[in-house]
């Protein structure tokens, strides 16, 4: 860590798309929602309210089997360009507050407040407090914010006050308040590394704070190195602007394992329609798509090319479908589907892009139409 006090800030928006359902439609505020596919077919849960976790429904389990869980719960299906719109026009508001702020997903934003403090009363814990009242009076969406020195200690803060939280992690205090904690909550730390440090008996991040970086890398391997740093309340303190993004992506766990190609390849379109309009949204081309495929026995591969910058959705499906179809070699049903854009340009740049679009100006109609009467409205051709 740097010498200097820094001052990062991470805002977490609540059950995020059930919030914009909510807003939609008043109507499902208090009641159980699940966000997602139809309960027949493979249908999963991309997020379910408070409601119904209550029940055991989670993000990524068959809609089918939440249902199960939870029969009263209320499914209604993803507007994506509905949620992008939400988190941008959030984006840009907490720009007007933030010298800097960077988008690690469609609804987590981390912020430097660091040289904020005379601007906000030397209060920035009190600041956030004010911000979380912004973000509901101004976009009715309920938010938790933290406060710490660096990211990965502000991010596990915010997980502790969830929903609706707001927290502050002083400088020098980073350690204590790690210390109690489940080493689950460490990024990072999923089933598997989980079920490998509790067998070597660390459970809570006092456990691994008491152990040495050279232990947990004969553990862990590289990554030791990284959950003991956190473990002892370090982390990085840089914050991507959104013209230093390096990617957007967009991933399916599917509650069974499939191996059926081509029902692999009608699920690899709507990842590509989602991609494309968060691009557009932002009035960007893409010039790399990459396929990622986890098979059933949890082998990850990727693949990339490059092409011609684009936002165009039937482009990106091909080049994906492509990807896809020389990708997929193994005997084995595939766990997880994904699609993820880089190497961008701006399309409002003059130089790069004279011509008129007429095909863009089509694409920008179809978001539109999706926004106001929801996703399966209209696709577009040319796939």
């Amino acid at each position: 860590m740097s010498s200097s006090l820094r001052y990062i800030a991470h805002l977490d928006l609540d059950c995020f798309y059930v919030s914009v359902e909510r807003i939609k439609n008043p109507s499902l505020v208090g009641k159980p929602v699940i966000v997602g596919g139809s309960p027949s077919g493979r249908g999963v849960v991309a997020s379910a309210s408070y409601e119904a976790r209550a029940f055991g429904v989670r993000s990524a389990m068959p809609t089918g089997q939440a249902l199960r869980l939870c029969p009263s719960a209320i499914v209604v299906r993803s507007h994506f360009d509905a949620y992008g719109d939400y988190s941008n026009r959030l984006y840009q508001r907490i720009l007007e507050l933030a010298p800097v702020v960077e988008r690690a997903s469609i609804d987590e934003m981390y912020f430097d407040l660091t040289g904020c403090e005379h601007l906000y009363g030397n209060d920035l814990p009190g600041f956030i407090k004010k911000l979380q009242k912004i973000v509901w009076d101004e976009f009715t969406l309920p938010c938790t914010i933290s406060l710490a020195s660096n990211k990965a200690v502000a991010k596990i803060a915010a997980g502790t006050v969830k929903p609706n939280g707001v927290i502050h992690v002083p400088h020098g205090e980073e350690k204590n308040f790690l210390a109690p904690l489940s080493i689950d909550v460490i990024p990072g730390v999923g089933k598997k590394t989980g079920d490998v440090l509790k067998g070597k008996g660390f459970h809570l991040i006092s456990d691994l704070q008491a152990a040495s970086r050279e232990s947990l890398v004969k553990v862990l391997g590289k990554h030791g190195l990284w959950i003991h740093d956190v473990a002892n309340g370090f982390g990085s303190e840089r914050i991507y602007s959104e013209h230093t993004r390096k990617s957007i992506g967009n991933e399916q766990t599917f509650g069974r394992d499939i191996g059926d190609k081509q029902l692999l390849e009608k699920e690899l379109f709507p990842l590509v329609e989602n991609v494309c309009s968060i691009l557009r949204s932002r009035h960007w081309k893409t010039r790399t798509i990459t396929l990622k495929l986890r098979y059933s026995n949890f082998k990850t591969i990727t693949r990339a090319e490059s092409i011609a910058p684009t936002n165009d959705d039937a482009v990106v499906f091909r080049t994906a479908q492509q990807l896809f179809r020389k990708g997929y070699t193994r005997p084995l049903a595939i766990r997880l589907l994904g699609v993820r854009l880089s190497n961008f340009v701006d399309e409002t740049q003059p130089e790069l892009f004279t011509a008129a679009d007429k095909r863009g100006q089509a694409l920008e109609a179809v978001d539109k139409l999706r926004k106001k009467f929801g996703e399966e409205v209209i696709h577009v051709g040319g796939v």
